[in-house]
């Protein structure tokens, strides 16, 4: 499995961009076209584009199942206190 990991210090944060871009770079992994990948997730292409581009803004639900459906997930840690 993959992670995605979210840390508050500015130089550690993932935005929707680079989000996207890990989507994007599993989905050509698992030789998936968009259509497909939106379908076995459930969401239209248009959404997925969306997501893949750092454009959408999906609710932590859609995302989730987004991240499930291409055998991603996501994990939440700890702030490191100075």
């Amino acid at each position: 499995m993959t992670y995605i990991h979210y840390l508050e210090y500015q130089e550690d944060v993932l935005n929707s961009i680079e989000i996207g871009k890990m989507i994007s770079e599993r989905r050509r992994v698992l030789g998936i076209d968009q259509q497909s990948a939106a379908e076995l997730s459930g969401v239209s292409t248009h959404t997925f584009s969306d997501i893949e581009s750092g454009k959408g803004n999906p609710s932590f639900r859609l995302l989730c199942k987004v991240l499930d459906t291409l055998g991603l997930e996501m994990s939440i840690d700890s702030k490191r206190l100075p």
